[in-house]
């Protein structure tokens, strides 16, 4: 490892240690009238804000959820004040969407949930993060 690699890799230490504490908001659920029903629910987030852990400058997203519920169904309203949340958290990309999906599955215990973040560029790069969940 080079001496500018272990320079960069140092000033991250540290960041995000607690983030699989952080106390979020709770995403609220109600009653699905169809659980024996299997179809899709398609929610769209597409002026996301958080707050990068690096630099404290924000960071703006496109969220896209795709979830499939069985007994409930995550209530909007809850869904964003949990969103708001994040706009003065910092928080890396890849924990935050790694967060989203264990906070989303813990609320309302779906067949499969798939989470798409798209992070506008930040130096020249657009972020895309991405994780799926199939309940066993």
């Amino acid at each position: 490892m080079s001496n500018q690699s272990k320079k960069l890799g140092s000033s991250y230490e540290g960041l995000q240690v607690n983030i699989r504490k952080l106390k979020t908001p709770k995403i609220d659920v109600w009653k699905n009238q169809y659980p024996d029903k299997e179809y899709a629910i398609t929610l769209d987030v597409p002026e996301f804000t958080c707050i990068c852990p690096k630099t404290g400058l924000p960071d703006f997203a496109s969220i896209k959820i795709d979830y499939s519920p069985d007994k409930y169904c995550i209530e909007l309203k809850s869904f964003k004040m949990y969103t708001i949340f994040y706009r003065d958290t910092g928080i890396f990309h890849e924990h935050f969407v790694n967060k989203l999906m264990d906070d989303f599955v813990a609320s309302s215990n779906p067949r499969w949930v798939k989470i798409a973040a798209v992070f506008n560029p930040r130096g020249g790069i657009t972020t895309t993060v991405s994780r799926e969940y199939k309940r066993k």
